[in-house]
């Protein structure tokens, strides 16, 4: 799954460590998930959301099969 968390976080002018801070996460979580080795728990796509003021499919792009 990718996600436009990086560019979010940038905008915001945010480290890695004041995010993982604000969703009381880990920096590591941070980076896995702007990687995209990582995909998050409902609860802390949630959170992401909220906290970009966003929807879920804004900030996290599915790309399973279309069928």
């Amino acid at each position: 799954m990718k996600n436009r968390l990086e560019e979010l976080r940038i905008e915001k002018g945010i480290s890695q460590v004041e995010l993982a801070n604000i969703l009381e996460v880990s920096r590591q979580t941070i980076s896995s998930l702007e990687n995209g080795r990582y995909n998050p728990s409902v609860i802390l796509a949630f959170k992401i959301a909220k906290y970009f003021k966003m929807s879920i499919e804004d900030i996290f792009i599915y790309e399973g099969d279309e069928k």
